[in-house]
């Protein structure tokens, strides 16, 4: 039960549920949960262009002919990776921060690999770059600091528009909502 509740909204009784559903009804599937986990564990791996979660060293979305090099867009986690890849508005490549600056909680501009964007812009392939982050206090200042060290490289740097609430995360956002505010972004 201990370890189900290091989940993100699994509380005291919900892993009391899972465990005992688990144990009671579903060893088989306990197991298969168990090496699914231990795999991804030692598999499972960062991309070594975007940052991404991989099993290779480098990604299918890295990798892909078929992707626009020349446009790339920052995005704070995989899950709003995902969600953008859903819209079908975006055909350039990526890059993930794996989080987003917050000062208060001791997150600054290493922690979230801004250096790693810096080297992965600098080979001149990308023209532009989109920035994704979140609306939130922390996504609105990871997107300012982000497009002022890209200004500073002469990369035209871009804003997903509003259309996403206020507080608002995109990995919780319809798809149709995403897409328009892809299509309207801005500079930043």
């Amino acid at each position: 039960m201990e370890a189900l509740r290091c989940l993100p909204g699994v509380g005291p009784k919900s892993a009391q549920r899972m465990a005992y559903h688990l144990l009671q009804h579903d060893r088989p599937g306990a197991e298969r949960l168990a090496g699914a986990l231990g795999h991804a564990l030692r598999a499972v791996r960062r991309c070594a262009r975007c940052n991404n979660f991989s099993e290779a060293e480098v990604c299918a979305l890295c990798s892909s002919a078929r992707r626009d090099a020349s446009l790339l867009c920052v995005v704070e986690s995989p899950a709003d990776l995902v969600v953008m890849e859903q819209t079908h508005a975006f055909q350039g490549l990526y890059f993930v921060l794996m989080g987003r600056l917050s000062p208060l909680d001791g997150v600054g501009p290493k922690e979230i690999g801004l250096e790693r964007l810096l080297e992965r812009v600098a080979d001149g392939t990308v023209r532009e770059v989109v920035i994704a982050t979140n609306f939130t206090n922390e996504g609105e200042a990871t997107a300012h600091y982000a497009a002022e060290m890209l200004h500073q490289r002469g990369l035209k740097v871009s804003r997903i528009a509003r259309g996403i609430p206020v507080g608002g995360e995109l990995e919780y956002v319809d798809i149709g909502t995403l897409a328009q505010a892809y299509y309207e972004r801005r500079p930043a």
